[in-house]
């Protein structure tokens, strides 16, 4: 296949996006796929670099000045596109290139597939303070960008139920990002490196290290972690958190150390090198987060790559993610934190070796594309058969519509259901065909 991949969004930003952008790149490519990424231009790179990577001229948002928004250069992609002959579009971000994406797959008269990254409600009151976009008016943006696609793929159940909630009507199918597991077995992190860095960090030997790496905002929710550390603390005082990362929420982190007379306790690193990520999982004990704005969360997986459990508040994709106590531990509610890490302290068993190699490929890289190209295929054989045999039918387009949501359902439900799923595929495959032979 030969993919546009469309993002407001892209090295050298470093985001989620970005992140999850490249790596679906790379595992197309290995499958023997030609993928060309279409993004903003960047003052970091040359707008004329990398062949495979068109640049549309953009500035930045004026709510997220690290983000950028294309403003011209709209006609010279679709040229570009056409003559890269693209065989369906895949858009990443729901702004300039996003609209863009859409646009061009329907001049080019192909399948179009949305991935939805972020979950908005909790990003509205950085624009114009909240005063221009409430998040009450999320989901009818949402459901507006999306209803004329032809697919959807959801990185975690959250954003399946979150779009359900929206009544977005399309194609859905759970797909969560894979992360490329070399980055995080690197042999070459020794015992001595961790026993090194836990020494620089003022870690005893005898003492917990808790790992919170993330970018340092508000809605990360790391001050629940830093107010937790008291309860903590009065149970077991051989605990020490580290914070790792850098933001715009760091100073509000850091008054709340002091006011909490924790500066012996809890020490924030500031920004780490992305080289430096895996020691820092290693090094660590747990890896902690308090975040409920996650749609994912590739942190967590990096963590368990990194052969550390998680100490996280729990929600319908962790629940597929941490499912053993070797992985970590999940609390319900943000007043259950201490007592979550109190707990696994204790009773955290060493990971097994034969869960933990089948765990790593259930999140890795390798899996992510093979299932996104699955679903590529899925959406093209769809497209190409209402467009040879339906003129603007809606009956039969709803019945295809349906069809080609079924298989991501076997992925997730039990072997109870099995049964079930086979009859509704067997009932919609004679739907189709009573249709036409009517």
């Amino acid at each position: 296949m030969r993919i546009g991949l469309f993002t407001d969004t892209y090295f050298p930003q470093v985001s989620g996006v970005a992140t999850s952008i490249k790596t679906l790149k790379t595992e197309l490519e290995k499958q023997g796929h030609r993928v060309f990424i279409f993004t903003t231009t960047d003052k970091d790179v040359n707008r004329y670099e990398d062949w495979e990577i068109i640049r549309i001229p953009s500035v930045p948002f004026f709510a997220f000045k690290d983000r950028r928004v294309a403003y011209r250069g709209f006609a010279d992609a679709l040229k570009i596109a056409g003559r890269y002959d693209l065989d369906i579009i895949h858009t990443q971000t729901e702004f300039s290139l996003g609209i863009l994406g859409k646009m061009i797959a329907r001049e080019l008269d192909i399948p179009v597939v949305h991935t939805y990254h972020t979950q908005y409600e909790d990003y509205v009151r950085y624009i114009a303070k909240g005063k221009l976009i409430r998040p009450s008016m999320v989901k009818y943006l949402v459901r507006a960008f999306l209803n004329d696609l032809d697919g959807v793929i959801c990185p975690s159940e959250i954003v399946e139920n979150l779009l359900t909630e929206y009544n977005v009507l399309i194609s859905k199918r759970v797909i969560p990002t894979g992360i490329e597991l070399a980055k995080f077995d690197r042999p070459e992190i020794t015992n001595e490196t961790i026993l090194e860095l836990r020494g620089q960090l003022g870690i005893q030997p005898d003492e917990t290290m808790l790992l919170s790496l993330s970018r340092i905002s508000y809605e990360k929710n790391i001050q629940a972690i830093i107010a937790a550390m008291p309860r903590i603390l009065a149970e077991n005082e051989k605990v020490k958190l580290i914070i790792a990362g850098g933001g715009p929420y760091a100073e509000e982190l850091a008054q709340q150390i002091k006011d909490l007379e924790l500066e012996e306790r809890v020490v924030m690193t500031g920004m780490i090198a992305p080289s430096e990520t895996a020691l820092y999982y290693k090094a660590a004990d747990f890896f902690v987060s308090a975040s409920t704005s996650e749609t994912q969360g590739l942190t967590y997986l990096e963590s368990l790559a990194s052969g550390t459990p998680v100490i996280a508040e729990w929600n319908p994709y962790l629940e597929n993610v941490v499912t053993d106590k070797m992985f970590g531990t999940l609390y319900k509610h943000e007043a259950e934190l201490a007592d979550a890490v109190l707990d696994a302290i204790v009773v955290t068993p060493d990971m097994s070796p034969h869960h933990l190699a089948k765990k790593l490929y259930d999140i890795s890289a390798e899996n992510f594309g093979r299932r996104v190209y699955e679903y590529y295929l899925d959406l093209k054989i769809s497209y190409d058969f209402r467009r040879e045999h339906i003129n603007d039918d809606s009956t039969a387009e709803t019945l295809l519509k349906e069809a080609i949501s079924l298989p991501k359902r076997a992925f997730v439900k039990s072997s109870d259901t099995t049964a079930t799923i086979v009859k509704k595929s067997v009932e919609q495959v004679k739907s189709i065909r009573n249709y036409f032979e009517e």
